[in-house]
C-alpha cells in the first residue's frame, strides 16, 4: 500500500517545494498535496510512483514502507533555529527519521550494543551548565583530562551518533530523544574542532533539556555552549596551565587549544569565563582572531575528523557475515547517498578492521558486536 507520508518525507529531504517537485514529474502542486494527504482521493498507479522514485532518487519500495514510529519536531534541538529556513528545517527533520530507522535496523541485527548511561539534569540544581559538566565528568570518571574523541565517548554511553552532509552554515548539529534512546546528528561541513564542540553542545541539550522541554530560545543555546566549554575544557586543567589575569597573546591561544582539541575562538572564550583574561584582553584577542579568519577556518587544526566507531564496527561485522552495501539499501529501502551521508560518508565495505580493544572516549570498549540470530 502506498504511504503518502513517505512522499512528503522524501521530497522534504531533497529540499524540494511542492511546486518544484510537481514541475519535475509534470503535475500540479495541488496534485502533489493530494498525493501527500493522509487519504488520497484516488489510487496511485505504479507508473506515478516510479516517477516519484526517479525524481527523488529513492527506491520505489520506500513509498510502500510502513512507518512504525514518528518524531515530534518539537523534541529536536536545533542550533540557531531562528536562522534556519523552513526548507532546511524540514530536510533535517526528514533526515532524523531516516537516522532513527537506520538505528532501529541496527538494533534488529545486533545485540550487546552500549546501553544508555545519560543522567537527567533537567529538573535539579545541576542544570547549571558548569556544575552539570563537572558532575557528568565525575559520573563518567573522566577526571580533568581532555576527551580524546567526543563521538566515541557518546557512543560508549548509548548515544547514537549520525552525520549530516548539508553544505550550509545554518545546520550545525541537532539532537533528540526517541523514547529512552538519545540521538545526535552532526554536520560534517565544520572543522574537526568545531564538530567536537557541537557534539558536546548537543550532549548538553540531551541532559539539561531532555525531550526538548526546556530547550526554547537563546537561553538554552547559551546554556549548552557553557556546558560544552566546561566539559571540553575543565576548570582545573585549564587553571593548571593558565594563571588568572594572564596576558595571553594569540600565539599562546594557538598553543593552549591543542591541549583540549578545541577551536581558538572557544579557547579564548573559556579563558575569559575563567577570569584568565580581562574584558579588554578578551575583546582584543577576539578582534585579532577574527581578522585572521579563525571564525571560519582553524589555525593548526586537527588533521582527522572524528567519526563513528560503532557504525564502523557494525559495517565490519556485516561484511564478515556476507552483507553487501546493496543488501543494506534493499533492507532499509533507502538510497545509497542517504545512508552514506548518515554514516560519515564511509562505505562499510572499504573500512579497515578495528581492534576489539579500541578505545572509546577515555575508557576501553572491548565488547564485540554480535549479530542477532
Amino acid at each position: 500500500m502506498y504511504i503518502p507520508t513517505r512522499l512528503k518525507q522524501a521530497r522534504e529531504r531533497r529540499k524540494l517545494t511542492k511546486k518544484a517537485f510537481a514541475d519535475l514529474i509534470g503535475i500540479s502542486s495541488k496534485t502533489v498535496s493530494i498525493y501527500e494527504s493522509s487519504q488520497p482521493q484516488f489510487e496511485l498507479q505504479d507508473e506515478m510512483i516510479q516517477k516519484f522514485a526517479i525524481a527523488l532518487g529513492y527506491p520505489v519500495e520506500f513509498f510502500y514502507k510502513a512507518i512504525s514510529e514518528t518524531i515530534d519536531p518539537e523534541s529536536i534541538s536545533f542550533r540557531a533555529v531562528t536562522k534556519l529556513s523552513s526548507r532546511l528545517k524540514l530536510a533535517t527533520e526528514a533526515a532524523s527519521v531516516n537516522a532513527l530507522e537506520l538505528s532501529e535496523w541496527i538494533d534488529s541485527k545486533f545485540k550487546n550494543l552500549p546501553k544508555v548511561q545519560l543522567p537527567d539534569y533537567s529538573h535539579d540544581n545541576r542544570n547549571d551548565p558548569e556544575v552539570a559538566a563537572m558532575e557528568l565528568r565525575n559520573v563518567w570518571a573522566l577526571g580533568e583530562l581532555s576527551v580524546k574523541n567526543m563521538i566515541h565517548l557518546l557512543e560508549s554511553k548509548g548515544v547514537r551518533v549520525f552525520s549530516l552532509s548539508e553544505d550550509c552554515k545554518e545546520v550545525d548539529a541537532f539532537s533528540f530523544w526517541k523514547g529512552d534512546r538519545p540521538f545526535v546528528v552532526l554536520n560534517q561541513f565544520k572543522t574537526p574542532e568545531r564538530s567536537r564542540f557541537d557534539a558536546a553542545h548537543e550532549l548538553a541539550h540531551l541532559i539539561l533539556h531532555k525531550h526538548g522541554c526546556q530547550n526554547k530560545g537563546r537561553e538554552a543555546e547559551l546554556e549548552a555552549d557553557r556546558f560544552a566549554s566546561a566539559f571540553l575544557m575543565p576548570r582545573g586543567s585549564v587553571l593548571a596551565k593558565v594563571r588568572p589575569n594572564a596576558n595571553a597573546a594569540l600565539k599562546d591561544i594557538l598553543a593552549l587549544k591543542k591541549n583540549w582539541n578545541v577551536s581558538a575562538m572557544a579557547m579564548i572564550r573559556r579563558l575569559y569565563d575563567l577570569s584568565c583574561l580581562t574584558e579588554w584582553q578578551y575583546r582584543q584577542l577576539t578582534i585579532s582572531a577574527t581578522k585572521e579568519g579563525y571564525r571560519s577556518c582553524e589555525p593548526e587544526g586537527l588533521e582527522q575528523r572524528e567519526k563513528s566507531l560503532l557504525l564502523e564496527k557494525v559495517f565490519i561485522s556485516l561484511k564478515d557475515k556476507g552483507y553487501r552495501r546493496v543488501d543494506i539499501c534493499n533492507e532499509l529501502f533507502l538510497p545509497l547517498d542517504e545512508i552514506s551521508n548518515l554514516t560519515f560518508n564511509n562505505p562499510f565495505f572499504s573500512l579497515s578492521l578495528v581492534s576489539q580493544n579500541t578505545q572509546i572516549g577515555d575508557q576501553p570498549y572491548r565488547a564485540s558486536l554480535s549479530l542477532v540470530k
